[in-house]
């Protein structure tokens, strides 16, 4: 089985549509989305539409950080990101928050566990940045496979039992093994905002046939997305970062 895992969309049409693209052409068994669709970007309807016809497709789609907020309309939240969540408030309908506001925190599929943050209390949405909290993650959850966002920056963690995971920073479009007698968390990257020095957008490709993960990486034209930013009035930080990649 292949699968297609999407996470930290952001409101990125471009970005959005250039990975789609690249996801036809592998043709994976399944498409998965691990949350925030909304949030930072300048077209947080398209994509929440976009979503629901994936879902509609037989795709899955669980919730983010981002959209929650959005659908509650939290303020807890940085400066940047609150200035977006209120700007996006404003320009979705009844059909756009009922469907963020019906998503699960995970769902998990044989021996794969989907969750935005961390398997570890999900709805407290915390990030797994290092070992320490990929072991916390790994141990709130009995599932081989654990994939997750949030973090916006592609790694993965092996782990033994009784052994604390190893990370790994997997290399753009490089197959990373996944060893039959570990079990693995996989960080799979942004697709709207990526934070690793790689402005590309990423989204990770299984296959559990050959045992391996792949973050697939995708230019777009950023500068659309940056243009549009600019113009909605949203924090000039949000597109100059889409430029970076940080």
């Amino acid at each position: 089985m292949r699968v297609a895992i999407l996470s930290d969309i952001h409101a990125n049409r471009e970005a959005l549509d250039a990975v789609l693209g690249v996801v036809r052409t592998q043709a994976p068994d399944q498409l998965v989305l691990l949350g925030d669709l909304v949030g930072y970007g300048p077209d947080p309807a398209y994509v929440v539409e976009k979503a629901a016809d994936l879902v509609e497709g037989g795709a899955s789609c669980i919730t983010g950080n981002h959209d929650e907020a959005v659908v509650a309309g939290r303020t807890d939240m940085t400066e940047n990101a609150r200035a977006a969540m209120e700007w996006t408030r404003k320009r979705l309908v009844a059909a756009h928050f009922d469907f963020l506001a019906h998503l699960p925190l995970s769902f998990r599929s044989e021996d794969r566990l989907y969750v935005h943050a961390s398997a570890e209390r999900p709805e407290k949405w915390l990030y797994v940045r290092d070992a320490e909290a990929a072991e916390r993650c790994l141990s709130s959850s009995d599932a081989r496979f654990i994939f997750c966002g949030h973090t916006h920056i592609p790694a993965i963690y092996y782990a033994l039992p009784e052994r604390r995971p190893i990370h790994f920073s997997p290399l753009g479009n490089v197959a990373a093994p996944l060893s039959e007698l570990r079990r693995h968390l996989v960080v799979v990257g942004a697709v709207g905002q990526p934070r690793d020095g790689n402005p590309a957008a990423c989204f990770a490709l299984l296959d559990t046939d050959r045992h391996e993960v792949t973050m697939v990486r995708v230019p777009y034209d950023h500068a659309e997305t940056t243009r549009k930013i600019e113009a909605a009035g949203l924090p000039a930080w949000l597109g100059m970062r889409l430029k970076i990649g940080r």
